[in-house]
Order: structure tokens, then C-alpha cells, then sequence
């Protein structure tokens, strides 16, 4: 039998409970459900808005432990679940997924395929639905960090066709449409034949995220993209160096023009540590990626370090995440998953109250 008066005050209990990122009581948010009493046991779900949340832990813990000091309680069981939010948007495509997130930088040879292959399979991991679109169209290097021999996609009806799968991913890159070996050549018309593809003629599915490797630079398959995909969100990776800031820069502002929101700065191959001692030591200068976070007043979402088998994973086959998972490297990656979900959640969390605001203004008026 529940107890009203018990369950009021592990309502009340719950309600001291905030989400750190979003700013509100967890009562509030509609986290708390399914709650049940039975004597001194007491049994809820925390329904959080994606399984990536970086606080998970930390929120299970202070609810057992404010529940816990409840007169008549004994027992606590917390069941953490997750159900991913989508982010609202008008365009007519890629209807069955929630978050679109893309993966930029202003310059090539910073890493940025290698963080977008990490980062998809690191959401992957906490048992998000994922996608990966490799929109590199001249470079397209994802099918052989993700270990996927080149091989024509399988088509369905209406010409649609499915994408590769590996490690809990679907995948589709522009190196599925060339043979084995053989460079793909294109005028610029072509290219945006090829994105319209991606958008409307793949069998994705419903996923939580679909993470896009986008071109480096701010051309042609930058700009389709970000005008005809609803983009959620855009990660911008740089390195620690001023040369590689100076480009990144003009993928932020590429994303402020076309008003995509930004997600944060990835800062790539930010430190090494070396065998013989546990400092890190900066080859390519400090404090780079902060410095442009700080420049544009977002999140510095990570700082990934440079290590051996990052660099083994894509040539392998078999990414750094999954190949040494209990490496430095692979905590980072997993960290800016939390962190780049997180953030998707403050912004999706932010327009509504701004809706919210906007209806009550004008029902006011």
C-alpha cells in the first residue's frame, strides 16, 4: 500500500534534486515516474533526456541518498532510463531523426573524422540509436576507420537505399559509391546530387543522433548541408595551434551565419603523455581550443590527447573507443559524447522556455 503522506515527502525530497545543466528540479523537468511504495521500499524510474548524460551517476546517488534519510523509508531502488528528445524543425527531411549534429572544421588535417567516428560510437555506447554520415565527399575516410570494406549499399523500394552497419552504427559515406581504390571526381553541381542523396534517399530509420563528418573548409557541400538538413547542433574541431584557430574560427562563423546553434570547440590532439612520466606535454602549443571558446562564449567541449592507438584505430579498423577503451584518449571521447548530448538537451530545453515565454507574451497581449 502507498503511503500519501510518504510519498509527499519523497516528492518534496526529490524536488532539492536539480539537473546541473538544465538549471531545474528533476520533479519539475518530469524526470521523476512510475514511482511505487510498498511498506519501507520505495522504487522509482529518472527518466533522463538521453542515456549519454554526463551526470547520471551523480543524480542516482543524491536521490537514493535524500530519499534514504526520509523517516520510514528502508529501502531505495533508482532505475535510471533515458528517452532521447528531438529537436524541433520545419524541413520535410531525415523525419526519423531526433538530433542531427555536425562534425566541422576550418581546415583539413586536425582529426575531425576521427573525433565524428569516436564521438558517433561513444553515444553508440551508452545505448543511443546512431547514425554516422560521412559528407566528406572528396576525402571520405569513415569506411576505413570503421573497418567497412567499400561495397555497394543495399537498395530498397522507391530507390532508397540502407546503410552500412558496424559496431551499433549506421553509416553511409560517398566511398560507397566508387569502386575500391578509385577517386571520386566531381564538377560542383555533383556534389550537392550526392548530399541530396544522404538526406532523402537513405532508409535511416528512427535515431536518437546522426552524427555528419562534414568537407573541412566552408564550401559548397558545407553550405547545402547546413541549409537543407535541420542541423541541430555543429561541434567545431580545431587544434591547440594558432594557424589551425584561424581556420576554425571561419567554421564558426559559418555556422552563426546560416543560424546553426554551436554545440562547443573540440580541442584535437591537445596533449601527449609519455610512458616515463605523467605530465602532459602540449607539441602543439596550449590552450588553443579554450581561447576560441572563450572568444565566441560557448562550450569548450572537450580536449582530446594524442596517443598511439588513436592513430591505430583508424588504420585498423577498429576506432580508439572500442580498440583500447580503457585508455585516456577513449574517456575523452566518451566524455565530449556526454557533453555534446548535454548540451543538445540545454539548448532544446532553452527554446522551449523561450516558446513557452512567446505564448504567454502574446496570449497576454
Amino acid at each position: 500500500m502507498s503511503d500519501p503522506k510518504l510519498q509527499e515527502k519523497i516528492i518534496d525530497a526529490l524536488k532539492t534534486v536539480q539537473d546541473p545543466d538544465l538549471h531545474k528540479d528533476i520533479v519539475s523537468l518530469g524526470f521523476v515516474k512510475n514511482m511505487s511504495i510498498d511498506g519501507g521500499n520505495v522504487k522509482f524510474d529518472v527518466e533522463l533526456t538521453t542515456p549519454a548524460c554526463p551526470v547520471k551517476e551523480q543524480l542516482r546517488t543524491e536521490c537514493e541518498t535524500k530519499v534514504k534519510a526520509i523517516d520510514g523509508v528502508e529501502q531505495v531502488d533508482v532505475n535510471m532510463t533515458a528517452v532521447v528528445r528531438s529537436t524541433e524543425h520545419s524541413q520535410p527531411v531525415l523525419t526519423g531523426v531526433k538530433n542531427i549534429i555536425a562534425v566541422a572544421s576550418g581546415k583539413g588535417g586536425v582529426g575531425k573524422s576521427t573525433v565524428s567516428t569516436n564521438l558517433a560510437i561513444a553515444l553508440s555506447m551508452t545505448g543511443a540509436q546512431v547514425g554516422l554520415m560521412d559528407a566528406d565527399i572528396y576525402g571520405p575516410s569513415i569506411p576505413q576507420m570503421m573497418g567497412i570494406p567499400i561495397s555497394p549499399p543495399k537498395v530498397g523500394s522507391e530507390n532508397k537505399f540502407f546503410p552500412h552497419e558496424k559496431y551499433g552504427l549506421k553509416v553511409v559515406s560517398a566511398a560507397f559509391l566508387t569502386k575500391q581504390g578509385q577517386p571520386l571526381m566531381l564538377r560542383g553541381p555533383m556534389l550537392g546530387g550526392i548530399i541530396q542523396q544522404f538526406l532523402q534517399n537513405v532508409e535511416w530509420g528512427e535515431l536518437d543522433y546522426l552524427v555528419i563528418d562534414l568537407p573541412p573548409g566552408t564550401g559548397d557541400v558545407q553550405l547545402t548541408l547546413t541549409q537543407k538538413a535541420p542541423i541541430s547542433g555543429a561541434v567545431v574541431v580545431t587544434t591547440p595551434q594558432e594557424v589551425s584557430l584561424i581556420d576554425a574560427d571561419k567554421g564558426v562563423k559559418m555556422f552563426q551565419q546560416v543560424k546553426v546553434p554551436l554545440l562547443g570547440i573540440v580541442e584535437n590532439m591537445s596533449y601527449f603523455i609519455c610512458d616515463g612520466c605523467d605530465k602532459k606535454h602540449h607539441i602543439f602549443r596550449q590552450g588553443g581550443g579554450k581561447k576560441l571558446a572563450g572568444t565566441f562564449n560557448i562550450p569548450l567541449l572537450g580536449e582530446i590527447p594524442i596517443i598511439e592507438s588513436i592513430a591505430e584505430g583508424g588504420d585498423s579498423g577498429i576506432p580508439v573507443v572500442m580498440a583500447d577503451a580503457e585508455s585516456s584518449a577513449a574517456q575523452a571521447y566518451k566524455d565530449l559524447a556526454g557533453q555534446v548530448a548535454a548540451q543538445l538537451s540545454i539548448n532544446q530545453a532553452n527554446k522551449g522556455e523561450k516558446v513557452s515565454a512567446d505564448f504567454e507574451l502574446s496570449w497576454k497581449s
